[in-house]
């Protein structure tokens, strides 16, 4: 795979143990039909794994690629370009630019991850700023996230409407508007590679996560196709028993998971699921992974309480996993907060479903 003249990894020929997930052809979405039978395949993958591929969502590969140079472009900036964008909760909430090696992780080591969260290009997040490369592209970059947003985010949770049997298939939608303040965003990010020195110390306390096991912050995540190996989603069989398998990215498509605000609003339903980045296979290790990723979250005003669902009536508690819930009067934007404060903590634990903090409640087994 090229991104604009610039050749990143091939795919790895490690044999890895690959988690089965269905795939959503969202050109099937147009037709009454087409949406029930991928409303289908929606609620078995939602309910059950959390995480499933999306096609045909309307890009061309072309687009998806000039976003990658972008990341490219602008991670090959020098610090000095970039430290005025750097994250301050106080200036520009929790958007901008985070150096790798900025959280301290186990034994000595600090995280590899570099990345840029980009805010909406609406008038609520009207006061923030961009590098360079990122205001050259603005056109592009704006009429990415508004693609992922207006086309495949609706799209999506649409389908979780019918999932639920909401009265308005757009209810939950609803709940996600563009011009309002929320934590929808664009993220660049690129994982640099760790040095031989961190390699061969990693492999000898068996210490394989660049990025520990825990569940997204918003509704759903959808992340571009790039063909360095590293997510794995943590899945459990019938007995129960808890594993990691490997997420193997499809040609030309996405993958998506539910994050916690959609499970919230789902009564648990739809799964908010535990996933984690490792070191990539052998073959791939020592190069940079780069990748593009669209965070939806409904409005930060969102009261995080299940919505009125015939389904979550009618339902028994099997095939539920039930996960302790934040108070019922918390919005989005307190929950974002409460999980954002975390992170540092989560890191030098190595994410043992530490507890989050949200009011005078601790709510437990989100890593």
């Amino acid at each position: 795979m090229h991104h604009r003249g610039i050749k990143t990894s091939p795919p790895t020929t490690a044999d890895l143990d690959y988690a089965d997930l269905k795939t959503l052809d969202l050109s099937l979405f147009p037709t009454p039909s087409g949406r029930q039978h991928l409303a289908a395949q929606l609620k078995t993958a939602i309910s059950t794994i959390g995480f499933f591929y999306v096609t045909n969502f309307g890009l061309t590969p072309q687009a998806v690629d000039a976003q990658f140079s972008i990341a490219q472009s602008l991670f090959a900036e020098p610090t000095d370009a970039k430290a005025p964008y750097r994250v301050n909760a106080d200036r520009q909430g929790y958007f901008g630019w985070k150096p790798a090696g900025s959280r301290p992780a186990q034994f000595g080591l600090r995280d590899n991850l570099e990345l840029f969260d980009d805010a909406k290009y609406c008038d609520a997040h009207a006061d923030f700023t961009r590098p360079k490369v990122l205001q050259e592209r603005k056109k592009e970059c704006e009429e990415f996230g508004r693609h992922m947003h207006f086309f495949v985010v609706y799209r999506l949770l649409y389908l979780c409407g019918i999932i639920m049997e909401l009265e308005d298939p757009e209810a939950l939608w609803k709940k996600h508007v563009y011009e309002n303040k929320s934590q929808c965003h664009l993220r660049y990010m690129l994982y640099h590679p760790r040095p031989e020195k961190e390699l061969d110390m990693m492999q000898e306390r068996g210490m394989e996560e660049n990025v520990y096991g825990h569940t997204d912050f918003g509704s759903l995540t959808l992340l571009c196709r790039q063909p360095v190996a590293g997510l794995q989603v943590r899945v459990s069989n019938e007995r129960g028993e808890k594993s990691w398998k490997w997420v193997k990215p499809v040609e030309h498509g996405l993958t998506v998971n539910v994050a916690d605000t959609l499970s919230f609003l789902t009564g648990s339903y739809l799964k908010s699921t535990v996933h984690r980045v490792v070191l990539p296979p052998q073959d791939q290790r020592r190069v940079p992974r780069y990748g593009v990723i669209y965070f939806a979250g409904p409005d930060d005003e969102t009261v995080l309480k299940a919505v009125s669902s015939p389904l979550l009536e009618t339902r028994g508690e099997e095939n539920v996993e039930m996960r302790d819930v934040p108070p019922f009067t918390t919005t989005a934007g307190e929950w974002v907060k409460a999980r954002f404060q975390s992170i540092g903590k989560n890191y030098e634990t190595a994410g043992k479903d530490n507890a989050v903090e949200v009011g005078s409640k601790n709510v437990k087994a989100y890593a």
